[in-house]
C-alpha cells in the first residue's frame, strides 16, 4: 500500500491523522515503515535522520543488535507476569544503584505516569496538597501536569491555568507557578505556601534552558527546610545527560526522581525513584486506612521486555566514552549552528547541552526561561524545521534535536550542511 493510501487511511480513522499531540503538515507528512542505527524510513523508501528518536526512547538508535537480543529472549520466556521477576529486580537494581538519590523504586508505563505518582507520594508523604512547578516545563498528560506548561500569557505568577479543556479548574488551586531560574521569586512563592505545598517538580533542563548556577541549591535548601519534597522530572534527562542523569550533572540530588524514555530501551517502562521514607507511602503492606497510604499500581508495572531492554540499554550507556561522544556531537552542532547565524545575521540561540538541543530563533540574550521560549520566532522554527525534513532529517518543528549514540560523524556533517542550506535559502533576510 503506498503512502498517500496510509496517509488517507489515518486521516479517515484517527483523530485528527495522528498518534497524539505531534503532527507534521500534509507537505511533508510520511508512514514509517522501519527503522536501523540512527535512521528511518517512509513507506516509500525514502530515508530520515532520525534526531526525534521516538521522542527520547531511542537512544541506542533503531533495532540495536544488544536490545533485540536480549528482547527476543525474553519473549520466549514470557512478557508479564503481574509480579516480581527476575528481569525487573536486576534493573531495578541497576538504577537504584546509578541514582543519586535512589534508595527503593516502583515501575510504571510511562513517563506521565512517573510524574502523577511521585506528586501522589509527596502528597501522601507531607499531608498537604499543593505543587509548585516552573513555567513552560513539561511533565506528562495527567490533570496536575497540564498547568501553564503550555501558557499563553506568561507572567502571571503564582497563578496556574490548565492546558486546555477537560481538566477540572478546581485543580488550579493546587498548582502554583514559578518561573524557572528566578531565584528571588521561587523562594518568595516556597516561604508564602510553605506549610501547604507537598512538592517542587523541576524539569531539571526545562526543555532547552540549563540551570543558572545556584537556581536548583537555593530550591534544594528551602525545599528540606520546610520538609517540602523535591521532585526531580528525569524522564528526559535521567541517563541521558550524565550516567546519574541531571542529578550528577548538576550536582543536586531531590528527593525523587521520574524516569522514563531512556530506561525503557524503546518499550513502555518508566519509574519513580527516591527517598525510601517518602517511596513508603505506596508499601502495599500498609493498611489502607493509614493516613499516609497511597496507591501506584498499574497491570504493565514490572514489564519484562522493558526491564530487559532498559537493561541492554544501560549496559551500552555505561562502557567508556558514551557520554563523551555524545557531548561532542552536541558541542559540533551548536558551535556550527551559531556560527551560521551571525554568517548569515540570523538571531538565533541553541538551547541545551550535550545530547538534547533545540534551535531557537530569538533576539534574546541568553534562553533564561519560558517567557524566552515564548516570544522566539515560531514562524523561522516552523520553516526551519519544515525544511530540515525535506532535505531527509526527521525532526520536531518548535521542539528539541535528540542525539543519539549511533549517530555518526557523516550523520553530523551532513544535518550541519543542510541546516546551512535551510537557514541561507529559507529563514536569512533577502
Amino acid at each position: 500500500m503506498s503512502q498517500k493510501e496510509l496517509l488517507g487511511k489515518a486521516e479517515k480513522y484517527f483523530v485528527g491523522g495522528s498518534l497524539g499531540e505531534f503532527r507534521l503538515p500534509q507537505e511533508v507528512d510520511m508512514v514509517f515503515s522501519h527503522g536501523k542505527g540512527s535512521k528511518i524510513y517512509d513507506v516509500d523508501g525514502k530515508e530520515y535522520v532520525d534526531y526525534l528518536l521516538g521522542s527520547g526512547p531511542m537512544i541506542l538508535g533503531h533495532c540495536h543488535p544488544e536490545v533485540v537480543e536480549a528482547v527476543q529472549k525474553q519473549v520466549q520466556k514470557g512478557t508479564t507476569f503481574f509480579h516480581l521477576n527476575q528481569p525487573v529486580i536486576e534493573f531495578g537494581e541497576k538504577i537504584v544503584e546509578a541514582c543519586p538519590c535512589g534508595e527503593k523504586i516502583r515501575f510504571m508505563n510511562t513517563g506521565s505516569d512517573a510524574v502523577m505518582y511521585a506528586l501522589r507520594m509527596a502528597r501522601a508523604f507531607t499531608g498537604r496538597d499543593k505543587v509548585l512547578r516552573f513555567e513552560g516545563g513539561w511533565h506528562g498528560i495527567s490533570d496536575w501536569a497540564l498547568h501553564s506548561a503550555r501558557s499563553q500569557q506568561p507572567g502571571n505568577y503564582p497563578f496556574s491555568v490548565p492546558d486546555g479543556a477537560g481538566i477540572p479548574k478546581s485543580l488550579s488551586e493546587s498548582v502554583l507557578v514559578s518561573p524557572f531560574n528566578d531565584v528571588e521569586k521561587t523562594l518568595e512563592i516556597i516561604e508564602h505556601n510553605k506549610n501547604e505545598l507537598a512538592a517542587v517538580l523541576v524539569e531539571p533542563l526545562q526543555r532547552c534552558i540549563l540551570p543558572k548556577p545556584g537556581f536548583f541549591e537555593a530550591v534544594r535548601e528551602i525545599t528540606a527546610k520546610y520538609g517540602i519534597v523535591m521532585v526531580f522530572d528525569e524522564v528526559v534527562t535521567g541517563f541521558r545527560l550524565a550516567w546519574g542523569g541531571a542529578q550528577e550533572r548538576f550536582g543536586i540530588v531531590p528527593d525523587l526522581a521520574a524516569l522514563g524514555k531512556t530506561i525503557s530501551g524503546g518499550y513502555p517502562n518508566a519509574a519513580v525513584c527516591g527517598r525510601a521514607d517518602v517511596m513508603e507511602t505506596v508499601n502495599p503492606w500498609k493498611e489502607v486506612s493509614d493516613p499516609d497510604r497511597a496507591i501506584a499500581a498499574g497491570t504493565f508495572n514490572g514489564y519484562t521486555i522493558g526491564a530487559v531492554a532498559g537493561a541492554a540499554t544501560l549496559r551500552v550507556l555505561e562502557r567508556e566514552g558514551t557520554y563523551k561522544r555524545l557531548y561532542e556531537m552536541g558541542t559540533r552542532l551548536i558551535t556550527g549552528i551559531e556560527e551560521m547565524g551571525k554568517e548569515f545575521s540570523i538571531p538565533l540561540k541553541v538551547g541545551g547541552e550535550g545530547p538534547v538541543l533545540q534551535v531557537l530563533f530569538t533576539e534574546a540574550k541568553e534562553i533564561l526561561n519560558y517567557e524566552t521560549m515564548f516570544y522566539a520566532n515560531k514562524e523561522k522554527a516552523y520553516k526551519f524545521g519544515i525544511g530540515m525534513i525535506k532535505r531527509g532529517f526527521f525532526v520536531s518543528p518548535f521542539e528539541k534535536i535528540y542525539l543519539s549514540a549511533v549517530h555518526t560523524d557523516e550523520d553530523i556533517d551532513r544535518t550541519l550542511h543542510a541546516m546551512r542550506e535551510v537557514l541561507r535559502d529559507e529563514i536569512a533576510e533577502k
